[in-house]
């Protein structure tokens, strides 16, 4: 063979390796299973559904697709904040009525909300038939997406605490407001001391730099702290103050899409950048049946 030839060979192997090699990440990448994050918070208020509606968009700017669980019972907040009037819910999956991809809706940036604000509070009492039945219409659903945000409702009642023991990360929002973070510390309590929760991830909303967030977060680490055993709080981040914020509410839009380059859009990014820095180091089957099944208690 002549050094031409082996020259053409060799490169021709690194060439194959190369794409064999890209191939793999894209499979790795593609069959990765996706982050199940619930947001919550111990009171009303707070912007727990504006956050988790930015930080979907902001997401999904960064090509990932997203799914937005609406999971709060009383009121269907994703909707109203993004001017949405969806025709059906979960409520007519389990009845049979509806497929899943017939009541996802498409929300801004190519977002997919699941409603869930009727209908949900039955999930308890599925027939087993239900349950597999929900499941796998999930399970190929889970292969295309890469975070799940739920927005549950506000306080701490049963359902709450249904979705938050499901969820793989959780992410509680308080505010400055004295009664924020009496709120919050009560929630960290009851899914520490009566669920074994351990881990929690805190951002601090409506503050006017990150100094405050971070007095905010030491304030409430010194009271779980001090009345708390083996808990794992994370500063995850903050969204200050902005004037744009409340300008798109009233225009039901987000900021994020209407004022991009504000304190509180460029704020949404970064976090958004953040989650998307951070490996998934939850051992799942590769899709969101593990979600359900832990709802399901299947």
């Amino acid at each position: 063979m002549t050094q031409a030839a082996t020259l053409k060979k060799i490169m021709s192997s690194s060439v194959s390796a190369t794409r064999q090699g890209e191939d793999l990440a894209a499979l790795t990448a593609v069959s990765a299973p996706p982050r199940v994050i619930c947001v919550t918070s111990g009171k009303g208020g707070v912007g727990k559904t504006n956050i988790t509606a930015n930080l979907a968009y902001a997401l999904a700017r960064m090509d990932k697709q997203v799914l937005v669980l609406d999971a709060d019972l009383n009121l269907a907040n994703i909707d109203v904040l993004l001017g949405l009037t969806p025709r059906y819910n979960l409520h007519h999956v389990f009845l049979g009525e509806k497929s899943l991809s017939e009541i996802l809706v498409r929300g801004p940036g190519n977002i997919m909300i699941l409603p869930a604000s009727s209908g949900i509070m039955e999930l308890a009492d599925l027939t087993e038939s239900q349950k597999i039945y929900f499941l796998n219409e999930m399970e190929g659903l889970g292969e295309k997406i890469d975070f799940m945000l739920i927005d549950t409702g506000a306080g701490i009642n049963n359902n709450v605490i249904y979705f938050t023991l499901a969820a793989q990360e959780r992410i509680i929002v308080l505010n400055p407001e004295p009664t924020s973070l009496t709120d919050a510390y009560a929630m960290i309590k009851v899914l520490s001391s009566n669920y074994d929760v351990k881990k929690f991830r805190i951002m601090v909303n409506s503050v006017f730099s990150e100094q405050e967030a971070l007095k905010v977060f030491n304030q409430l680490t010194k009271v779980a702290d001090r009345f708390l055993d083996s808990l794992s709080l994370d500063f995850m981040g903050y969204v200050p103050v902005d004037p744009q914020l409340p300008k798109a509410v009233r225009r039901q839009r987000l900021v994020a899409e209407l004022s991009p380059d504000s304190p509180a859009g460029l704020r949404f990014v970064k976090l958004a950048e953040q989650l998307c820095r951070e490996k998934n180091q939850q051992h799942i089957d590769g899709n969101i049946k593990f979600f359900w099944k832990g709802l399901f208690n299947l």
